[in-house]
Parts: structure tokens; C-alpha cells; sequence
């Protein structure tokens, strides 16, 4: 009977035993599925952000050279002012060119009064001939003359002409309104016709130009195909990461891509009434697309192998599994997506670390809108 006690309670220890061993088994299996955030796939109007190197140039920028050789006499500018239209800027000696002006007026005076003097002679010798005093051959000699002194006085006039200009030339003067650059030769020096004085810079407005690729390029001319009668508005970045005041607009772009890099050149127009800009700075050019119904997923959700994107694809039974895809476009945070996913669709969106295809998790639904990456060049626009 005692034996019997003991195989009893044996019995009910093994069973309860059992019973803690699967309920603990089943616990385990349970805390192992883990909780992932994913998205549900939707299409959305999105604002594309790129940005580009821009070269900034005056809408005027001209250099100034001396066209006549001499002493530099005198500066009436300096470096970095402003100047307006027609302002004197520098005189060259002008001593030689004056008395050569004065040279060419009586060399002038002396042909006309040669001429006068051949005119006369022509009015004698026709008399001379109506009276039959000499032959008529004496009046093509007279008219001879006259045409000879006549071309002496246009001679004359084109040498004053010019020496006019050349002592015209010893005073440089402002083309237009604008700022001086340095200047490298100073008050007494030597200059030579052609020498570089300065340069003059206009720069009220001011072109921005910028390199866009081939793909972006179709981009930028669909997304103005549906808005025609808007202006391209673009932003411009300066150098210390503040933005310009005044927003510029897409003027032009060049006729044809550049061989060797496969891009066309873009210029836009920024207003510059501070003068913050400058001639040959630089900053960043920001050009915004509308995209519209595109789908798009953070880069946290995707992953590489051999040089192909995936995501892991929210199933039955919430089991994952891997899906490759082509991205359209990649920003920092984002990829809008050309094929392989669709609309509906619903991915793990973060996570990844641990994760295999065929995994079993616990989806946490998360909205598109919350997954919004700082930073980013991609601006999600209501439907």
C-alpha cells in the first residue's frame, strides 16, 4: 500500500512536470516573435529636392583695358566702389595725343586751302579755254588737281578723326553702372595699349548656373510640361548654410549635353539688390519637382545585396518575405520607387538587423506621414 502511495504522487509530479515544460515552451516561442514597425504602401504628390553646384555670375562683368600706351596719370576710382554709367575711371597722358590732335587740324586747314587754291585754278583755265587762249586738255589737268586736293581734305579729316579718338581714348569711363574689381596698376605707371586696368561688375541680378543630369533634365521638363504658366522657382544656398533672401527663377538652359559628362547647363536669375552676391561665388542651387502619385519608402527599410535594393514584404500569417525593387530616384532618406513594389503593399520599415525571409513578427502599423526623415530633400504634398 505504501508502494502504491508513493507511485501515485510520482506519477502526478511527472504530469504537472509535463505540463510546466509546454506551457514554458509555448511562453518562449511567444516572447520570440518580435514587434516591427511597417508601412502600408500609398501614392502621394511629392516634392523632389535637388541640389546642384552653382556658379554665380554677374549679369555684366567686363574687363577694361587701355587702348592707348602711356602714363597712368590718374585714378579716380578705387578698388571695390561703385561707379555709374560714363564716370571717369582713369586718365593716361594725354600730352602726345593732344598735340598730334592739333597736328592733324592743320594738316586739315592746309588741304582745304589747297584745295580752294586747285578750285581756282580750274575756273581760270576754263575761261582760258572758252577764250580758245589754250587747248581743252588743261581743264582735265585742272579738274585732276582739284579731284587730288579734295582727296587731300578727306585724308586730312580721317587723320584728325582718329587722332580725336585716340586722345578720347586716354580717359576710361564706366560702360555702366556697377562695382570695381582690384586694380593692379597704380598712378604713374607705364601702360601699354591692352593692358588690364580692372574689371566692372553689374551685379543688381545675377546668373547662377548649374550642371543637371540627362534623367533629372526629363524630370524637370515633365514636371514643367503640367505647370507651363508657372515660373521654375529655385533657392539658393550660401556658403554658411543660411539660405539667399530672394528666390531666383530658370531663364535658360544650353542648347545641347556636354559629351564628356552627360549634362546641360541650367541658369537662373536671382535678384541681388543687397549686392550680398558676388561675381565667381559660389552656392548651392536647390530645384524642387512636383512628382505626382509616387510611392516611396525610407533607405532605412531597404537593404543591398550584389547591387540590388530589397525590402522584406509583410505577408499571411505576418510572415516576411524578400522583395527586390528598382528605385526611380535616391535622396538622402528616401527612395521614390520606379518598380517591383505596389500601391496597397505592406513593408517593414525599420528593424531590419536580425530579421530573415520567412520570419514571423508582430507588425506595428505605422503612417507614411510619421516616417518623415530629417533632413531630407523629398517633401510630402496632400493628395
Amino acid at each position: 500500500m505504501k508502494n502504491f502511495k508513493w507511485s501515485l504522487l510520482l506519477l502526478v509530479s511527472v504530469f504537472a512536470y509535463g505540463c510546466a515544460s509546454r506551457s514554458e515552451t509555448t511562453s518562449g516561442a511567444a516572447d520570440s516573435i518580435r514587434t516591427i514597425p511597417v508601412t502600408e504602401l500609398k501614392p502621394q504628390n511629392t516634392k523632389l529636392h535637388r541640389e546642384y553646384v552653382g556658379d554665380i555670375h554677374a549679369v555684366r562683368n567686363v574687363e577694361i583695358y587701355a587702348r592707348v600706351k602711356g602714363y597712368l596719370e590718374e585714378v579716380y576710382v578705387d578698388e571695390g566702389k561703385e561707379v555709374r554709367k560714363g564716370q571717369t575711371l582713369f586718365r593716361i597722358n594725354n600730352e602726345e595725343y593732344e598735340a598730334q590732335l592739333a597736328k592733324a587740324k592743320a594738316n586739315l586747314q592746309s588741304a582745304i586751302a589747297e584745295a580752294k587754291g586747285a578750285e581756282l585754278e580750274l575756273k581760270r583755265v576754263k575761261m582760258l579755254v572758252d577764250k580758245n587762249v589754250i587747248s581743252k586738255t588743261e581743264i582735265d589737268v585742272a579738274d585732276a588737281k582739284l579731284a587730288a586736293a579734295n582727296a587731300k581734305i578727306e585724308e586730312a579729316r580721317s587723320e584728325k578723326s582718329n587722332a580725336a579718338i585716340q586722345l578720347a581714348r586716354t580717359e576710361i569711363k564706366a560702360p555702366f553702372d556697377g562695382v570695381i574689381d582690384r586694380i593692379p596698376h597704380k598712378m604713374g605707371s607705364l601702360i601699354d595699349e591692352g593692358t588690364l586696368l580692372t574689371t566692372l561688375s553689374d551685379t543688381k541680378n545675377v546668373f547662377a548656373y548649374f550642371n543637371v543630369s540627362e534623367n533629372e533634365y526629363l524630370e524637370y521638363i515633365r514636371a514643367r510640361g503640367k505647370a507651363s504658366n508657372e515660373e521654375a522657382i529655385v533657392e539658393l544656398e550660401l556658403a554658411d548654410g543660411s539660405f539667399f533672401k530672394h528666390k531666383g527663377t530658370i531663364e535658360t538652359m544650353e542648347g545641347a549635353f556636354d559629351e564628356g559628362t552627360g549634362s546641360i547647363a541650367f541658369r537662373a536669375r536671382f535678384s541681388n539688390p543687397e549686392k550680398l552676391l558676388k561675381h565667381g561665388s559660389t552656392g548651392t542651387i536647390r530645384l524642387t519637382n512636383t512628382v505626382e502619385n509616387a510611392i516611396l519608402i525610407p533607405q532605412k527599410a531597404a537593404f543591398e545585396i550584389q547591387d540590388k535594393n530589397f525590402v522584406y514584404v509583410l505577408g499571411k500569417d505576418n510572415k516576411i518575405k524578400t522583395r527586390s525593387f528598382v528605385p526611380r530616384s535616391r535622396l538622402s532618406g528616401y527612395y521614390v520607387i520606379k518598380s517591383g513594389l505596389e500601391s496597397g503593399e505592406t513593408i517593414v520599415c525599420e528593424g531590419l538587423q536580425g530579421l530573415k525571409d520567412g520570419a514571423t513578427i508582430n507588425p506595428k502599423a505605422v503612417s507614411q506621414d510619421s516616417l518623415n526623415v530629417p533632413g531630407s530633400k523629398i517633401e510630402l504634398t496632400a493628395r
